[in-house]
């Protein structure tokens, strides 16, 4: 199994914190999203190797930075090729990209690298492993807070039976967060979504296209979980790991 994260993006809502550092590279509470992130890797079974993807604007950044990881994590850099946030390849699009560059094609696990949790890892990773293709969730205390959100519904063997991306009238409070386990048999199925020229971007619109052709489950979590878009959502989650950094 390798794992994935997503950070090719320009995070253009952030400027002007993020025109000269990427996004996952931001402190929170102190250290980088990305370090917080791959905190939650180790004692994944059968781990084979960090991925990281990103654009030729921020590959230096992210070089320069697993070059101080590799003590403890072996990390590889994929850089997309793309300059502008009007030239991306998109989320989908550089899933794509690393599986065709790598020859990949053991399980895989794709986490937002914006995408700040508190779940343990292994538990995602143990019930992917007994169900198949998976994405983790979180019930939201205000289902109006929905319409920022991906909207899921399940079914009582947690299978998905409905998605929408930031639906205007919300009909439930179980929002999609960017942390997917594809095993490694159902990975052509994304050059098959991208060749009938659907979006390259945002890999909820990949799993609302992939459930209504093969099965996909929902592991729901009731820990902290920040999806950092805005300057909004990172000046509340910085807080709230400074906080937690002072008890430790």
């Amino acid at each position: 199994m390798n794992v994935l994260f997503l950070c090719a993006g320009y995070a253009t809502r952030l400027y002007p914190l993020t025109l000269d550092r990427p996004k996952p590279l931001l402190p929170i509470g102190g250290r980088e999203i990305l370090a917080r992130l791959i905190d939650k890797v180790p004692g994944i079974p059968d781990l084979k190797e960090i991925w990281i993807v990103t654009n030729n604007k921020f590959e230096k950044h992210f070089k320069d930075w697993a070059v101080k990881q590799n003590e403890k994590h072996k990390i590889r850099v994929f850089n997309d090729g793309t300059l502008t946030n009007e030239t991306r390849l998109g989320a989908i699009g550089d899933m794509d990209y690393v599986l065709k560059k790598s020859g990949s094609n053991d399980d895989l696990l794709v986490i937002g690298g914006d995408n700040l949790f508190e779940f343990d890892m292994k538990d995602f990773v143990r019930f992917a492993g007994n169900k198949g293709i998976s994405m983790a969730a979180r019930r939201l205390e205000n289902i109006e807070d929905i319409r920022r959100f991906g909207e899921v519904k399940v079914d009582k063997g947690s299978k998905l039976v409905s998605m929408r991306e930031k639906p205007e009238k919300p009909e439930s409070a179980l929002a999609a967060s960017c942390v997917y386990y594809f095993p490694g048999d159902s990975l052509k199925m994304i050059e098959e979504y991208l060749s009938e020229g659907n979006n390259p971007d945002q890999p909820g619109r990949y799993i609302a296209w992939l459930y209504k052709r093969v099965p996909v489950y929902i592991y729901q979590f009731t820990e902290n979980w920040y999806d950092i878009g805005d300057k909004k959502q990172y000046r509340l989650a910085d807080e709230e790991y400074q906080r937690i950094e002072k008890k430790k």
